[in-house]
């Protein structure tokens, strides 16, 4: 068959006729933006099957959460009292004797700055302890006034770094509430939102890092916190790490100062634990099984008769511990909390704080070559 040109131009014309009516069924049930001139990657990579929620979509996304949260984000503003000491000599009990209290050390107010977030319309708030810790005076800012409200301590708790202060502005102020902080996976976006020197509800976005970094935070040590490359400075301290519901799924808490990117947060599933407790003013307490722990290495499995490594050894028992008094030894191997198999002792103190102080669990123990059930009721420390 001879093609002519007049031929071809019109088989070509009929194709692209076909194509684009083709394309404009695809594009109705995909919500397709048919746009030529004005294509991009970014417009491609938001194509959905029609009602998928997702919410990657519209350009706006961060900004409507950041909106929406922004307001129950508070700035902290704190006096503590220190003692400064005009003079070295004073020291010198010889040098006291001739001068007396002329040089005696003269108290000094040191200021700091902070953030938080409200977690009832009444006004409690949640913060790190470290914000309010030894503090004389706690001024908490909204962005809803310029005066501060004076603000009380309610409860605190050292080692896990957190505290929970209230003022009086009403029963009709915004929240925040939480998320769940076990859901995460690194790679998952996040937003902060604090006052990082002073610079009130700056915003920045990054992700989750990683997930159960141990650190050392002003000689407490942290096992489970959350790392993130978003942006925490000086004064994000108490601030929200929210995901994109618009939940709190992570309370910044410290940054790594040798490094860039790298900052920490409690996550929320341990602020959730002990809420209530600061809310009321308790002391905190913490479930306690009484053991002191080390792996479970290739050779020691061979030495205790196991095929692979597997569960937690028992290197100590302290004595009337919860532990002692179920009938734990030094030697055995723990292999499962409760039904949780349990392989290295971080895994282990975190299934015994997930407990109720007085909860009964069950341990299944490797004990001289077989498998034991050994039922232990949860102490408090």
């Amino acid at each position: 068959m001879k093609f002519t040109r007049k031929t071809l131009l019109g088989a070509a014309l009929v194709f692209v006729t076909i194509a684009l009516t083709a394309g404009l069924a695809l594009g109705d049930k995909y919500h397709l933006s048919v746009s030529i001139a004005k294509s991009s990657p970014v417009a491609a990579a938001q194509v959905s099957p029609a009602g998928s929620p997702n919410p990657f979509l519209g350009p706006g996304t961060i900004q409507n959460i950041v909106k929406q949260t922004g307001p129950a984000v508070i700035k902290i503003e704190t006096e503590v009292k220190t003692r400064r000491q005009d003079d070295p000599f004073f020291n010198d009990p010889f040098f006291r004797e001739f001068f007396g209290d002329q040089f005696k050390a003269r108290p000094e107010i040191a200021q700091a700055l902070g953030s938080g977030f409200i977690v009832s319309p009444d006004g409690y708030i949640v913060t790190n302890n470290h914000v309010v810790s030894g503090a004389t005076k706690i001024d908490v800012y909204l962005t809803s006034r310029k005066e501060p409200y004076p603000a009380e301590l309610i409860g605190s708790d050292e080692q896990l770094d957190l505290a929970v202060i209230k003022i009086d502005a009403g029963d009709n102020l915004p929240t925040l509430k939480f998320g769940d902080s076990n859901k995460l996976e690194a790679g998952s976006w996040v937003i902060a939102i604090g006052n990082p020197y002073g610079l009130d509800h700056t915003v920045t976005v990054g992700v989750i890092s990683a997930k159960g970094r141990p650190i050392n935070i002003n000689g407490n040590q942290f096992t489970d916190l959350l790392q993130t490359d978003a942006s925490i400075n000086p004064g994000n301290s108490g601030g929200p790490l929210i995901n994109l519901q618009g939940e709190v799924i992570g309370i910044n808490t410290a940054i790594n100062a040798q490094a860039q990117g790298i900052g920490f947060a409690i996550p929320s599933s341990t602020v959730t634990q002990v809420l209530d407790q600061l809310i009321q003013g308790k002391k905190v307490s913490r479930p306690w099984l009484g053991v002191y722990m080390q792996p479970v290495t290739k050779e020691l499995a061979g030495y205790f008769g196991l095929e692979k490594p597997a569960g937690v050894l028992v290197s100590s028992v302290v004595e009337d511990s919860p532990a002692h008094k179920a009938g734990l030894r030094r030697g055995d191997i723990i292999l499962e909390y409760g039904k949780q198999k349990v392989n290295d002792p971080d895994a282990l103190k975190q299934e015994v704080m997930k407990s109720a102080s007085g909860e009964q669990v069950v341990l299944l123990v490797y004990r001289d070559g077989k498998t034991v059930f050994l039922p232990v009721t949860i102490g408090q420390r």
